[in-house]
């Protein structure tokens, strides 16, 4: 069929699942960019004559959306409104040949590391000399920003190392030089990402580096906030809780993923660490840092997860009191070690066991919620909708934790990427209310 006329190298880049993948997504629009590419992100009506679907592979669901989003853009193909589909990122790493043979539409398909190759299918260099180089889809006041690549956690239920293969640091010097480019940028919040933080450093230095990292970010001048997620509970270093402590501008904020609490399902689960240590690394953490706020996220219903299980984890919530808290029904991942194990928890099973949490962490967040209502706090604004001015605290992650909202009336207003002092008038569930002052 021919394909209408578009404009030459214009390229849709489309992002789906975590943000790794955003990061990644972000380099390579910036790569793109640099060989004189037009580049737009998610476009609803665009024109562009490519369109490269960077996709997840995590769980059922996440797949899913992968699949359903290639058909759809293989019907724009077919359909003669595009000339070339691509495909990268965690799916296409995970089932690359089952996909080449359902969906032939697509032009190529490319592994989570593979973005030399991409380039090359698209007659572009790919210019090594563009470390930081990227294009921000996130506001450009915060940056998600990649320390490591990859896994070497041996965890059960998980495919990322499938996906994203061995652990690999960045070194410091390189992230360093990114951070100072997105400063130069306007950007004012890093928020570190990598599948395990605490691991930093053991790849690269043979010891773990992120204390030290930290120190060199926390140095870059135009950096206000450091924010730190999916830090790995198992031998974790409590020289950075030093540093947070040290250093103004890293936010009293760590996701810590414990995924379970009972030895039963710590040891199925293969985590490395028990009951007894990871209550004691909480306590150690909210001791050496009492401000903290501490997130986690869990699984309901993992292989051999028993009533008594699921009631140890309840409890565990109940006293524990995460500030934020999210949890996945399991999902039985083909090529995992737990895959080897009767997915012997019921559906409907995981999903009341899943929203029992959910239900305890909502009355848990409201308490919490209602004791900051008459304090004061900075808080940074990303965006305006429905009449408000939405912000976050350093104690909340952009997308999954709380915001402060604050009305947008005539005598109230804030620049989106401001910093603004904010006193709590009202709480919510999830949610606070405030007045600037």
């Amino acid at each position: 069929m021919k394909v209408r006329s578009q404009q030459a190298n214009k390229v849709n880049v489309i992002t789906l699942g975590c943000s790794k993948n955003i990061v990644d997504s972000e380099v390579l629009m910036g790569q793109l960019r640099a060989n004189q590419f037009e580049v737009t992100h998610e476009a609803e009506q665009s024109d562009a004559n490519i369109v490269i679907i960077n996709t997840c592979g995590f769980i059922d669901n996440a797949k899913q959306e992968s699949i359903d989003t290639i058909l759809r853009y293989a019907d724009e193909k077919e359909a003669g409104r595009l000339e070339k589909l691509y495909v990268t990122g965690c799916l296409s790493q995970r089932y690359k040949d089952d996909l080449e043979q359902e969906i032939p539409q697509v032009d190529a398909y490319f592994g989570t590391l593979e973005l030399p190759q991409l380039m090359k299918k698209l007659e572009a260099d790919y210019k090594h000399e563009l470390i930081g180089e990227r294009l921000l889809t996130t506001p450009s006041h915060y940056a998600y920003f990649k320390i490591a690549e990859g896994c070497n956690r041996p965890c059960s239920f998980c495919a990322i190392p499938l996906m994203r293969g061995k652990h690999q640091d960045r070194p410091i010097e390189d992230l360093v030089k990114e951070a100072k480019r997105l400063a130069s940028m306007g950007t004012k919040e890093l928020i570190l990402i990598a599948q395990d933080l605490t691991y930093y450093g053991l790849q690269h230095y043979g010891e773990r580096k992120l204390a030290d990292l930290l120190r060199n970010l926390s140095d870059v001048n135009g950096i206000d906030w450091i924010r730190m997620q999916y830090a790995y509970p198992s031998q974790f270093p409590l020289d950075a809780l030093d540093v947070m402590n040290e250093r103004d501008n890293i936010c009293k904020y760590l996701d810590m993923p414990l995924q379970h609490i009972s030895d039963n399902m710590l040891k199925t689960m293969r985590r490395g660490i028990s009951k007894r240590r990871t209550v004691e690394l909480v306590d150690t953490i909210r001791q050496r840092v009492p401000s903290i706020a501490l997130r986690t996220t869990l699984i309901a219903g993992h292989p051999g997860e028993t009533q008594q299980d699921f009631e140890d984890l309840y409890n565990f919530v109940d006293e524990t009191r995460f500030d934020r808290l999210g949890i996945f029904t399991y999902s039985h991942e083909d090529n995992t070690h737990s895959y080897t194990l009767e997915d012997n928890v019921p559906a409907e099973v995981k999903q009341d066991r899943a929203d029992q949490i959910m239900e305890l962490q909502q009355g848990i967040s409201m308490e919490l919620n209602e004791q900051k209502v008459g304090m004061t706090y900075k808080v940074l604004f990303d965006r305006k909708e429905s009449g408000y001015f939405v912000g976050r605290t350093e104690f909340d992650s952009p997308e999954v934790d709380n915001e402060v909202l604050v009305p947008a009336t005539k005598d109230t207003f804030v620049r989106l990427g401001d910093f603004a002092q904010v006193q709590i008038t009202e709480a919510s569930d999830f949610d606070l209310y405030g007045k600037l002052i």
